[in-house]
């Protein structure tokens, strides 16, 4: 799938990185994280989200909004590095698309007609994380809302699954379950390790997990790796506790690029042994 000039995800493409802070913190941080992640030889994305909608607490930082997230965003896209940002809601869809190649849905609104239909109209490709309550099966449905405006242009994001209060566990059957739609399937390797809403008003994480977690997806055969990354997870605005140190990513994405290449290669049946008769 075409995502922006140079950069395809899927169909044998080399596998994506989709990667950035949680949320824009300022437009200096922004600058210097999509610089450092541009020294990443990868294919890549940048993330950042303009609005938190879903925090835990009312009090928790959510982002500079939706008019300055897009002009910061734009200056991202103008050097030619391609974008992804949440919406949240349906008159948002327009004037974000404006700044992203990709509008990602939130797990909590995957299953919301309306929001997936004006992330559709826009033209641009949507990715839909599958909710940590949906289960791989039923993420095809909200695909078919996308799709019901003529833009076939849908990623399909995997990032856990509720496994009792105040955590996620990770089914890999569901990759294979997913691609089978014909959608390129991203993991999301950073909210797969959170504890929602276990530090109280705020979510915790286990991001010692993020490494496992992200190689046996990619050997599950994943068309991209999403990660929130920051240089200092404990000064982190948002999600802090399962970001992954942006110095741990070069030796992580080499790591999974190797796990990917072994992954593809074309399993072949040894030839059948000699019964030793002539």
């Amino acid at each position: 799938m075409l995502i922006a000039p140079g950069l395809e995800i899927g169909g044998g493409a080399p596998l994506a990185l989709i990667a950035g802070p949680c949320v824009m913190e300022s437009e200096e941080h922004v600058r210097f994280l999509a610089s450092e992640l541009s020294k990443v030889q990868a294919p890549w994305v940048f993330k950042a989200s303009f609005d938190k909608a879903n925090r835990s607490s009312v009090n928790s930082y959510r982002g500079p909004g939706l008019r300055e997230g897009v002009r910061i965003l734009k200056t991202v896209r103008a050097r030619g590095i391609p974008v992804l940002t949440d919406i949240h809601e349906p008159a948002q869809a327009e004037v974000a698309a404006e700044a992203a190649d990709i509008l990602q849905i939130p797990a909590f609104l995957c299953r919301q007609t309306d929001l997936l239909v004006a992330a559709g109209r826009t033209g641009r490709a949507v990715n839909i994380k599958k909710g940590q309550f949906v289960s791989p099966y039923e993420i095809r449905l909200a695909a078919e809302k996308v799709a019901s405006t003529g833009n076939n242009r849908i990623l399909l994001t995997e990032r856990g699954s509720s496994f009792g209060y105040n955590n996620l566990v990770v089914d890999m059957r569901a990759i294979p379950m997913m691609r089978a739609f014909g959608c390129p399937v991203i993991f999301d390797a950073t909210h797969s390790v959170q504890l929602p809403g276990a530090a109280g008003t705020a979510s915790g994480g286990q991001p010692e997990f993020i490494e496992p977690l992200a190689s046996a997806a990619v050997a599950a055969g994943v068309d991209g790796v999403f990660l929130e990354v920051h240089e200092a997870p404990e000064r982190a605005l948002s999600d802090g506790a399962n970001a992954l140190r942006l110095g741990k990513l070069p030796g992580l994405w080499a790591k999974l690029q190797r796990i990917c290449s072994a992954a593809r290669v074309e399993f072949v049946s040894p030839p059948a042994a000699s019964s030793g008769r002539g």
